[in-house]
């Protein structure tokens, strides 16, 4: 079993917990696995390919030969490439979300995705940010944490992202598609969304993305 310390993140599309992760990661000097960016990018490349959206062998072996790379993007933001292009604006769209929430529940996606992940593990440390880290990718880690936040909490949070990103978007329509995405993630057959027996649970409704991170790494240099 690997030594290298690990600490999940899991929970919700809209918790907070790819921003609580970047910067938690950061803070510790550690590496960052988002485990989401994988299934958009095969949801996305799926798409181009013209999978059918349930053809669950195609999409696995795409999953398994994908070249992707993450990086630090102009101003120490994200970078995603896939196949050499630039996909990290394309990836964080709705439609990459519920693409990503479609091929998740498929299994033999998930499988071809596992040793993938657990690579990222690799020193000094690794923040893993997901829907399924604690208990099916790193049930050893060190630190799991469940972030959640209401269902309205999200809607808002992702609406204003949008927003300043310029997209015209429906505060409706995206309470909607979380809503659709929260009940395929927790009933899928294989790795639904719960959280890990030993997780801590926490609700970031109210609190601002500086009192999620201080509380996390709180916890973090606790276990370390």
């Amino acid at each position: 079993m690997s030594t290298v310390p690990v600490i999940t993140i899991d929970g919700p599309s809209g918790s907070g917990k790819g921003t609580v992760s970047r910067r938690v990661a950061a803070a510790l000097g550690f590496h960052l696995l988002d485990s989401g960016a994988l299934y958009r990018l095969v949801g996305l490349a799926g798409r181009r390919a013209g999978l059918p959206a349930g053809d669950e062998t195609a999409h696995a072996t795409l999953a398994g030969r994908l070249a992707i790379e993450f990086g630090v993007g102009p101003g120490g933001g994200e970078s995603v490439r896939l196949g050499g292009e630039d996909v990290t604006d394309a990836i964080r769209t709705e439609l990459a979300g519920n693409l990503a929430s479609q091929v998740a529940s498929l299994a033999a996606v998930r499988a071809a995705l596992i040793d993938r992940q657990r690579r990222f593990a690799t020193p000094p440390g690794l923040v893993a940010d997901g829907r399924d880290m604690g208990t099916t990718i790193f049930p050893g880690a060190v630190l799991k944490v469940f972030l959640t936040a209401s269902a309205e909490e999200r809607a808002r949070r992702r609406h204003k992202q949008l927003k300043d990103k310029g997209l015209d978007v429906s505060l409706a329509d995206l309470s909607r598609e979380i809503a659709e995405r929260d009940q395929r993630d927790r009933t899928r057959a294989v790795s639904p969304l719960v959280a890990a027996d030993d997780a801590i649970e926490l609700d970031s409704t109210g609190m601002t993305p500086e009192e999620v991170i201080a509380r996390v790494l709180k916890l973090a240099r606790g276990r370390l």
